[in-house]
């Protein structure tokens, strides 16, 4: 029989506590704890009970942090050890081969595939993970041993992991910020810069020092949808020129040139994500149809309006402006602010493409500030299309665990009359 890795622990619910629990949430909070009994580590594998000693599964604790416990099971019989976490780590595979393309894709999202606080992103044969709670921390071998061993069971040899386990949110779980390589295969010379194909494009991945895990996923099908709305377009017979904002590795603009759109300017105020860009252009053949500006997006937009010019794509796709709920009154400013401006620059009956990958600005909320913005820009608007992040990065219904935060939306622009 394999060993077990659940601990002796315990953890009892006060009365009328872990309603989020108890309606399909995965987390329960320190304050909604009655007591611990047994023995047992920050990171181990405990029991949860509710006040009445009824079983209500299994998770990580952790004392250090005000998410008390993160739910791993709900089933008694279902015995925690290592074919338990390969079985999770199988089953997400299987999700990702049957919803996208999965040469380059998001492998595990964190709560979402039942493996909380551990994201694993797939480029090509290179993996790389971010983990940000301490029982994950404590498993990482086992998981990261079996996801080598699915993926080599369908004939993907995987050469390298790479750790980038940075985020600041690790302080609350106790952690320390980790970077670096985790594994490497015997022998093999693994490159920390990763050649990827995405809807056609090619990018080159910076594994070791590029945003996040080194490139955003989860955009993967909204940049298909904005290469189709530029095909149509084109196909038309009209001359198409885009404005992205907020470019980082020219992702967007560069779906819309292969496109065919006349023109594309892209703009960041990153000299980094500039030059990256530049160099994804080149490798695609597209450098000629694209300028990339450095500039700051909130100063560049007002002095393109000044002179009087005009897109029939502005793409708005900024960095997530609020990671807290006390900051979302002044990111919905800042957002409110470059969707105006975005509108004003919109030819009569162009598209204005727009987004928010803050978890605490709510599908409402930024519905009522594009309200607001197209009031404000005295502009109409016809929504084209709604889409949320990537198949690969599956949304809980009906749980508050941060697996829904993109908000994307094509709108058609034209003038009030």
């Amino acid at each position: 029989m394999a060993e077990s890795l659940v601990s002796e622990g315990k953890i009892i619910l006060k009365k009328c506590e872990g309603r989020t629990l108890k309606s399909g949430g995965s987390w329960v909070f320190d304050n909604e704890i009655e007591r611990e009994e047994g023995h047992f580590e920050n990171g181990d594998i405990v029991n949860v009970l509710d006040f009445d000693g009824f079983f209500m599964g299994y998770g990580f604790i952790n004392r250090f942090s005000k998410i008390r416990v993160r739910m791993l099971s709900r089933y008694r019989k279902e015995p925690i050890d290592r074919k338990f976490l390969e079985d999770r780590v199988r089953d997400a595979w299987i999700y990702r081969k049957s919803v996208t393309d999965t040469s380059s894709c998001r492998l595990i999202f964190g709560e979402a595939d039942c493996l909380p606080g551990l994201t694993v992103d797939k480029y090509e044969d290179i993996l790389v993970f971010e983990c940000l709670s301490l029982g994950m921390e404590k498993l990482l071998d086992i998981v990261m041993t079996s996801l080598v061993k699915v993926l080599g069971e369908d004939g993907i040899d995987i050469r390298g992991i790479y750790e980038r386990s940075e985020a600041s949110v690790r302080k609350k779980e106790g952690l320390k910020p980790k970077k670096g390589w985790y594994w490497k295969k015997e022998g093999e010379d693994v490159p920390a810069l990763v050649s990827i194909t995405e809807n056609g494009v090619k990018y080159t991945v910076d594994v070791e020092n590029g945003q996040k895990t080194g490139f955003f996923l989860d955009q993967k099908r909204n940049r298909a949808y904005v290469q189709e709305l530029v095909k149509h377009m084109v196909k038309s017979g009209q001359y198409v020129r885009v404005l992205d904002c907020f470019t980082h590795m020219g992702t967007f603009a560069l779906n819309a040139a292969l496109a065919g759109a006349s023109h594309v300017t892209a703009v960041d105020i990153s000299d980094i994500a500039i030059k990256e860009a530049r160099k994804n252009a080149e490798t695609n053949g597209l450098a000629d149809k694209v300028d990339f500006v450095e500039a700051d997006v909130f100063e560049d937009l007002p002095a393109r309006i000044n002179n009087n010019e005009s897109y029939d794509i502005v793409i708005l796709d900024p960095p997530a402006f609020t990671k807290s709920r006390e900051a979302t009154k002044k990111a919905l400013n800042g957002y409110r602010e470059i969707n105006i401006r975005g509108m004003k620059l919109v030819r009569d009956g162009g598209f204005l493409v727009t987004c928010s990958c803050s978890h605490f600005m709510t599908q409402p909320l930024f519905e009522k500030m594009v309200r607001e913005a197209s009031h404000g820009a005295r502009k109409r608007l016809r929504q084209v299309l709604f889409s949320t992040q990537a198949p690969d990065h599956p949304i809980l219904v009906n749980r508050d665990e941060n697996s829904y935060y993109l908000k994307f939306y094509i709108f058609q622009v034209y003038t009030e009359k």
